[in-house]
């Protein structure tokens, strides 16, 4: 089986539509593919009405967050959308993304770069509006080559100088409400520098006592050095290793199912979970 537990529709900031992304998914190879938008589950139902044979859907969502200062992303896997604690908090994000992405914009205008607000909200559409979106247009106006380079401290990363903050939840409460809900919670690229500052290995590990399930290990933005550090330090503290793409659709280089999850890790991220079950499309596999 072929996993990938980290992709993004245009609910959120990627470019492929929910249907689209099922298709794609399936026809990249995978079995299982995660829908994980940030702090939105929007684009579920069409993803799951659109699912092709072969292929089963994991409902997720991307948690925004932020701890001792630093900004770090929450996924969450299987948990029932309509509980209401967890439902209200991903409104409070939601809702922070508009002004942000304004003060952002102006920032930018502040150190020269043309962009304005309605550049910006043409390029997220109907999508919650998020960083990708800033930094698509700032590769439009050729100011950056990419949206990566665009998430550095010169202009979108973490602390840099056209960052702004929004709400943002405190990653203990995040694993409180996702397990409230049966969901499960794994770290999204905990030690991707090249975005800003990461947590310490000491957050993790308060992280994993106070019930994290997993760690995102193979990821695009991890270095062979960075992924064997973060396999060292699942196994020390009981974490699940997990891969994936963090697939956006063309508006970065990777592709779906670029890395992976081992079926066994998948297997037990569906056995913790009781929020809901991962859909399976007509003749699909079976959910572990």
């Amino acid at each position: 089986m072929r996993i990938d537990l980290h992709t993004h529709s245009t609910a959120s900031d990627g470019t492929d539509t929910p249907a689209e992304l099922v298709a794609n998914a399936a026809a990249a190879g995978l079995d299982v593919v995660a829908l994980t938008d940030h702090d939105t589950v929007g684009g579920h139902a069409e993803a799951a009405a659109a699912l092709p044979e072969g292929l089963t859907l994991v409902t997720g969502a991307e948690l925004s967050c932020r701890v001792d200062g630093i900004g770090l992303h929450m996924l969450a896997y299987l948990f029932d959308p309509s509980e209401p604690e967890l439902a209200r908090e991903r409104e409070l994000v939601r809702d922070d993304r508009v002004p942000r992405a304004q003060a952002m914009v102006r920032k930018l205008q502040e150190l020269d770069v043309p962009i304005t607000w309605e550049q910006v909200a043409r390029i997220a559409g109907n999508g919650s509006v998020g960083r990708p979106h800033v930094a698509t247009a700032l590769v439009e106006l050729g100011v950056v080559d990419s949206v990566s380079d665009a998430f550095t401290p010169a202009w979108l990363g973490n602390g840099g100088r056209a960052y702004a903050d929004k709400h943002e939840l405190d990653p203990l409460d995040a694993i409180r409400l996702v397990k409230d809900a049966g969901g499960v919670t794994v770290f999204a690229h905990p030690l991707a520098v090249k975005r800003g500052a990461v947590v310490s290995e000491s957050v993790i590990a308060r992280l994993a006592a106070a019930g994290l399930d997993g760690i995102e290990v193979d990821h695009m933005d991890h270095d062979e050095p960075t992924r064997a550090r973060l396999r060292g330090l699942a196994s020390e503290l009981g974490l699940l290793p997990t891969g994936s793409s963090d697939y956006h659709g063309s508006r970065k280089t990777v592709r779906l199912g670029e890395c992976t999850t081992d079926p066994e890790i998948y297997g037990e991220i569906t056995r913790r979970a009781t929020g809901a079950f991962p859909v399976p499309g007509a003749g699909g596999p079976v959910p572990a």
